[in-house]
């Protein structure tokens, strides 16, 4: 196969799918619905698959289209943006990002940054999940992730330090009047505990212990929520113990609606990172978001500091 036709149909299948129709695809390129259709067609017929179930009424991409044209958005998007760049002699950040953010640090203090860049550069479009699931950012297409927690060793992907999140165990003060503080470690097991999104079979808090060292801790789950402001809502409302970051409830313990224990325990962290997929040209779109987090990470009471 020459190299040239491995990118011959691809416009006419993108702007079929965005537009809904052949027609409405002809219309914006200025050919025929016919052409549009036989272009799709002969795609299809190169690459051996079906990638659109056609009715009277309108065009759904097969299980394998949809593969094939997230695959062609990333390819028309990175033309664009290099195309872009040379022509006005510098590369700017044009398309849109998706991005996946830890729920309630994402809302607080990446959120800010995105919005302010999407204000500065217009024709940079954010495309944003909140999960507290770790996505695969490979396979659900994801640019770019902010992850709080050990990574893993994946070749696939880049990560940049952005900060570190502190730990600290805390109860309401109704909480603790009826049900008192734990004096030990061991005491969470009897305790009524608050946790996140559960990932292993057998919760454990990590503690710091007297070398400064962190030990995991078994505890007692009563309450699990996905969400972090969730969980300090749990906790406000006395529903028991829970491990959160600093950066959430420093102004609950400001003003003594939550109250920390294990005080002698407290001090696990853990770090924040950027990630996102290895490529050789990283997209300026990429490049603007990354250098901001990083910069306002580096700002006191960015929430990225303990």
């Amino acid at each position: 196969m020459m190299e040239q036709e491995r990118f011959v149909g691809l416009t006419e299948f993108v702007a079929s799918v965005r537009f809904g129709s052949f027609t409405a695809a002809a219309a914006q390129l200025g050919v025929t619905g016919s052409a549009i259709g036989k272009s799709v067609s002969r795609l299809e017929a190169r690459l051996g698959i079906k990638l659109i179930h056609r009715t009277t009424r309108r065009l759904t991409l097969t299980n394998e289209g949809q593969e094939y044209h997230e695959a062609c958005l990333r390819i028309l998007e990175q033309l664009e943006t290099v195309e872009t760049g040379i022509t006005t002699g510098r590369e700017n950040p044009v398309g849109t990002v998706r991005l996946s953010l830890p729920g309630a640090f994402g809302r607080r203090h990446v959120m800010p940054v995105l919005m302010q860049l999407a204000n500065q550069h217009r024709h940079l479009d954010l495309a944003v999940i909140f999960t507290e699931r770790t996505s695969n950012i490979i396979d659900e297409n994801i640019d770019l992730a902010v992850r709080i927690g050990m990574l893993g060793n994946d070749t696939d992907l880049v990560a940049k330090r952005l900060g570190t999140q502190k730990l600290l165990i805390c109860a309401s003060p109704d909480y603790l009047a009826r049900c008192g503080a734990p004096s030990s470690a061991e005491d969470l097991v009897h305790h009524d505990c608050i946790i996140g999104w559960r990932r292993v079979p057998r919760p454990v808090w990590l503690l710091k212990d007297a070398a400064g060292g962190l030990v995991p801790q078994e505890i007692k789950v009563r309450h699990e929520f996905s969400d972090g402001e969730a969980m300090v809502q749990a906790v406000l409302a006395g529903g028991g113990l829970c491990q959160l970051p600093t950066w959430l409830i420093a102004d609950h313990l400001a003003v003594g609606a939550l109250i920390p224990v294990l005080e002698e325990f407290a001090g696990a962290e853990m770090p924040i990172h950027a990630v996102w997929p290895t490529s050789r040209y990283l997209q300026p779109k990429l490049r603007v978001i990354i250098d901001a987090l990083f910069r306002a990470a580096q700002q006191s009471g960015s929430g990225f500091q303990p």
